[in-house]
């Protein structure tokens, strides 16, 4: 017997835990969906996931052998309406010659630039590949990546950072050519959404200036442009930009 939760259509939430993540799969939860998220740390927030209904899977993303496993378990579902690629990390380059040789910077250079990779680019790209057949299984289907506004225009201080979600804009591209008109490729490529709590007046002020609507628009954001695209029949390969006119207010 098929049960209730089976019978609904199922969303993979990659990195929903916290912030942006938790919301769009409360949300989506509310929406009816069946929704399935990953997490790197057990946190009240998965607790009240996992109350509500979600079905969340403990996975490290720089480990292929937690993507195995993540993926073995969302075997049981034989169909997936959507993967929401929203697990990310925010590493800032590290200052220049701090090691006492060559071969040391290198290293420490490397390993942010790999871990940058792995989580915002690897994992997507492996993630994709390993669950086209349930995607392709579902009527429609819609693949959303969660890139940034600095993809676009850089950043002096998150290099790798900004190069890797760059190679998750560029994976929608190649992906949305080669899965229509089967499955919807799309980015979302937010700004600033939410301020952390630590973040003072000052940092605030000057973080508001940078777009023309100068406000913290919050996570619903993020989760009004996903309806949009899972709504949408015609949209594909293209990036949603949440910026707020930021750019147009460059410096």
């Amino acid at each position: 017997m098929i049960s209730k939760q089976q019978q609904k259509e199922v969303i993979v939430i990659t990195g929903g835990g916290q912030r942006v993540g938790r919301h769009c799969a409360s949300q989506l939860l509310q929406h009816g969906y069946q929704v399935v998220v990953s997490y790197r740390k057990h946190s009240p927030g998965i607790m009240a996931l996992q109350a509500a209904g979600a079905h969340c899977i403990q996975a490290d993303f720089t480990a292929l052998t937690d993507i195995a496993a993540f993926i073995e378990a969302l075997a049981v579902y034989p169909a997936l309406r959507a993967v929401i690629h929203n697990a990310s990390s925010w590493q800032a380059d590290l200052p220049l010659a701090t090691t006492d040789t060559l071969l040391s910077q290198l290293e420490q250079d490397a390993a942010v630039f790999d871990a940058m990779q792995h989580i915002h680019a690897r994992a997507p790209y492996l993630l994709n590949r390993a669950l086209l057949p349930q995607l392709t299984a579902s009527a429609t289907a819609d693949i959303i990546h969660l890139t940034d506004f600095v993809a676009s225009v850089g950043s002096s201080k998150h290099q790798a950072y900004a190069a890797s979600k760059a190679a998750l804009e560029n994976l929608t591209l190649s992906l949305s050519r080669k899965l229509a008109p089967k499955v919807k490729v799309n980015a979302i490529a937010p700004a600033l959404l939410m301020f952390n709590e630590g973040d003072d007046a000052a940092y605030r002020e000057k973080a508001l200036a940078k777009s023309l609507m100068a406000i913290e628009p919050g996570p619903d954001e993020v989760l009004q442009s996903i309806l949009y695209l899972l709504k949408s029949r015609y949209i594909t390969g293209r990036i949603l930009a949440l910026d707020g006119g930021r750019h147009l207010n460059l410096p």
